[in-house]
């Protein structure tokens, strides 16, 4: 149980570093697709944050691995964390790091099964919508035929592409940006379906929970009748039973006599 509780301790104190790394490298990974044109030494401070925080990351999985008793069930129940860190020079996956620390974020948090969930669901929306966005605005920008071509066009296209409305008025050309729109959209039908079931498991909870509080109440009820007739049954029975002693009990001599005596 000791080296349980040491990996458990070193992802708590970790969390919100690693929270902190991920939200820079959003911004280091952003920089240089929203603002081409920026100086050179821009785009290299971005360049060296993205390896500094890919290290880090990298860094974290190999002392949780090495802290984790079974290291096989550990690879394959955080295999996102792996591919995260194994796969940082392809450019569109860069940002599931960020990704797979929302999800992390999710896990570890102590919540009701539902606020779990929903926070679940929030970050995945907030960082898909991100993903989707710049990853289609760096492979459709310089598109001949393209049509997204600003950081506007890309945010909407992804949001009408996770909600499954599609306008067509913005639509990938190219064969990765169609890839992009395909994953997006798996995403955004899951997520509704997740969306959904969390609400209705939520209208079915409360009905269960008020239910459950008719059911308690429905059978105090019946206890306290049965205790109310139980009550009854006693009183009558008492009631009875004086009845019937005095009437067995004869009347004393003293009683008789007078009883018997002449009236003068």
């Amino acid at each position: 149980m000791k080296e349980p509780s040491r990996r458990l301790q070193w992802e708590r104190r970790s969390q919100t570093p690693l929270l902190l790394l991920a939200l820079a490298f959003a911004v280091a990974y952003a920089v240089p697709i929203v603002a081409p044109d920026a100086h050179a030494d821009v785009h290299r401070t971005c360049t060296y944050v993205e390896w500094v925080v890919w290290g880090a990351f990298a860094v974290d999985y190999l002392i949780r691995l090495a802290l984790s008793v079974d290291r096989r069930h550990f690879v394959r129940t955080h295999w996102l964390d792996l591919a995260a860190v194994v796969l940082p020079l392809v450019q569109p996956l860069r940002l599931l790091r960020l990704i797979a620390t929302l999800m992390l974020v999710g896990r570890r948090a102590r919540m009701a099964p539902q606020i779990r969930l929903t926070t679940y669901v929030a970050g995945a929306v907030v960082g898909l919508l991100m993903f989707g966005s710049l990853a289609v605005l760096s492979v459709e920008r310089d598109a001949p035929e393209g049509n997204i071509k600003n950081l506007g066009d890309a945010v909407w296209w992804s949001f009408t592409t996770m909600t499954t409305v599609g306008y067509g008025d913005h639509s990938p050309t190219t064969g990765l940006g169609r890839v992009l729109a395909v994953g997006l959209m798996l995403s955004g039908i899951a997520l509704l379906g997740v969306v959904t079931a969390n609400i209705a498991a939520w209208f079915i909870s409360r009905f269960e929970r008020d239910d459950r509080a008719d059911v308690l109440q429905l059978a105090a009820i019946r206890e306290l009748q049965e205790e109310v007739r139980a009550l009854r049954g006693e009183v009558a029975r008492l009631g009875g039973a004086a009845a019937g002693t005095a009437a067995a009990d004869p009347p004393s001599a003293p009683a008789q006599r007078e009883a018997t005596a002449p009236t003068p």
